[in-house]
């Protein structure tokens, strides 16, 4: 599957009026999203959790996380991300992609919605 990237509007759930719009890498193989340092510096965003992950070569690692307004298309959601170190990547992640209820069309390089699924209705 190609790659591509999306803009996307950032904020602090805190104080969304201070925004920064971003390129973000779409990565479906990314549990969350995950913002440079320097991103969560710029949008005073707090990362007071941490969380577990393993990196493609295997190795376990663990950042910072915490939640940050993200908007893409008009809609915003809050959404758990990441803290990477200084100069990362900035992905879009899976946790991300399904609370928009978008996914990723590898032939188009966009993000296409996709419907939800239940067990039954009430």
């Amino acid at each position: 599957m190609g790659t591509f990237s999306v803009s996307a509007g950032l904020a602090d759930p805190q104080h969304p009026g201070h925004r920064v719009t971003l390129d973000l890498l779409v990565d479906t193989g990314a549990t969350w999203t995950m913002l440079p340092a320097e991103v969560v510096t710029q949008l005073g965003l707090t990362a007071a959790r941490q969380r577990s992950v393993t990196l493609a070569n295997g190795e376990r690692v663990t950042y910072p996380a915490g939640q940050v307004a993200i908007q893409l298309n008009g809609e915003e959601v809050i959404t758990v991300f990441l803290a990477g170190p200084s100069g990362c990547l900035a992905l879009l992640g899976a946790v991300t992609l399904e609370e928009f209820g978008l996914a990723p069309d590898p032939v188009r390089k966009t993000l296409v919605p996709v419907g939800g699924l239940l067990t039954q209705s009430c």
